[in-house]
């Protein structure tokens, strides 16, 4: 079969690559970002339940724009027209230090959960949601992974 060809395989359509095709090439992930409603309300829950330090706070004709860095990473809330919050898109997975300090924190804050707390082979994880009703991570991955 020649690269860059269409095949059927067991009733599905399957395009192989093109050696030609210009490839893009991702190095990393520059940054997540959840939309909300009100950034107000939703930096005094990342900061202030969450306890995450901004590191960029904008505000332009486009929007409003908040970044936490973390690691090599970002995470960032964004307030613009047409972007909306919802609970079953892309999730962050927040690495605690300590998970069952975590849990009683968001606990004492009355963080809603959406997942209790669980323990899987490679880590122990929650579900909770902001209050715009994305739905964020809290993950603790067991000792040696």
């Amino acid at each position: 079969m020649a690269l860059g060809a269409t095949v059927a395989r067991d009733n599905l359509r399957v395009q192989t690559m093109n050696p030609d095709s210009a490839m893009l090439t991702v190095t990393e992930i520059a940054f997540s970002c959840y939309a909300v409603t009100d950034m107000a309300r939703a930096r005094a829950f990342y900061e202030g339940v969450l306890g995450l330090k901004p590191t960029t706070i904008t505000e332009s004709e486009h929007g409003q724009w908040t970044e936490y860095e973390l690691g090599p990473y970002a995470l960032a809330l964004g307030s613009a027209p047409g972007f909306k919050p919802g609970p079953d898109g892309c999730t962050a997975a927040l690495e605690v230090e300590d998970f069952g300090a975590a849990i009683k924190q968001l606990r004492h804050h009355n963080v809603k959960f959406r997942i209790e707390p669980m323990a899987t082979p490679v880590c122990r994880m929650a579900m909770i949601f902001d209050p715009d009703g994305n739905t964020i991570c809290i993950h603790k991955r067991n000792p040696g992974r």
